[in-house]
């Protein structure tokens, strides 16, 4: 009587776990749907490849120019940026964690890394203009602190939880798999790290590079509020914008039907367009390059 109750409540619970799967697949697909339609609009006025190369940001002008190539290069720049410095500090952070500290403070410390990811954007948006921006004016004698540099430094510390949440329990597996036995064979921490841990765990620091990149790409708000938001090509200390900056700074002002509206619009796509063919080539790369070799 029991297996029979339990098999019923399996297949109820397997029912509505494939109800809701199909709606977030219906959802995404709508989404998408909308954004496309949306974006047609604009590129039935002008082609998809001068939109994407063109670098003159003026669609309330007549005649309108509508580029956004510096947003394009900005929003990469940031990203990368960003993932350079904290890739290695989240794999640091992650070995940390596992090899240095005991049980208790362990858990004490993934509780506060964690509790980083739970911190609003705008927050780190204020702490980056009180701090990154003012030390950059003050100490440093910048005419403006605002720069791709400190978007660049302030996104690396938003994404690190990420990073170290994607790492951290490979790191633990590989380590429980290896430790008693390079203890016996009297291996140090720091060679065990050096050609068993680090070699081992490639796979999930890739897996986490993607994760990290495609949510530095798709910040707004905190990047937004260091960057300057100017519509020019990026440089290291100077201002540069967004994609996702353009449309959260615009989208309120633009009449609806409008060409600045489907311009928002179509940049959002072409956002979303360069997510996919990233984590295209991420996935290529693990699959042919880094699953074959571990």
């Amino acid at each position: 009587m029991n297996i029979r109750i339990y098999r019923k409540i399996e297949i109820i619970f397997a029912f509505f776990m494939k109800i809701f799967t199909s709606f977030s697949v219906l959802l995404l697909a709508f989404i998408i749907f909308f954004i496309v339609r949306e974006s047609f609009e604009l590129f039935q006025s002008i082609s998809i490849c001068k939109f994407i190369f063109s670098d003159t940001w003026r669609p309330t002008s007549e005649p309108f120019e509508v580029g956004i190539l510096p947003m394009i290069l900005g929003s990469l720049y940031v990203s990368m940026l960003s993932m350079v410095i904290s890739l290695p500090i989240s794999v640091g952070i992650s070995i940390f964690l596992n090899i240095i500290l005991t049980k208790s403070m362990r858990k004490l410390m993934r509780v506060i890394v964690d509790l980083m990811a739970g911190i609003p954007s705008v927050v780190y948006g204020f702490w980056g203009l009180l701090v990154i921006v003012k030390f950059f004016e003050d100490k440093l004698s910048f005419c403006t602190g605002e720069s791709v540099l400190a978007a660049g430094l302030l996104l690396s510390i938003m994404i690190i939880p990420y990073i170290v949440a994607a790492c951290d329990e490979s790191v633990k597996k590989i380590l429980d798999n290896y430790k008693n036995t390079s203890m016996a064979l009297g291996v140090s921490k720091w060679h065990m790290v050096r050609y068993l841990i680090l070699p081992s765990c490639l796979r999930a620091v890739f897996l986490a590079s993607i994760l990290g990149f495609g949510r530095a790409l798709g910040e707004t708000m905190a990047v937004m509020m260091v960057i300057g938001n100017s519509p020019i090509y990026p440089k290291l200390l100077g201002r540069a914008q967004t994609i996702p900056g353009l449309i959260a700074l615009e989208m309120g002002g633009a009449e609806v039907g409008s060409i600045h509206y489907h311009g928002l619009f179509a940049s959002g796509f072409i956002l979303m367009f360069i997510l996919f063919i990233i984590n295209a080539a991420f996935y290529y790369i693990r699959k042919n390059y880094i699953d074959d070799r571990y």
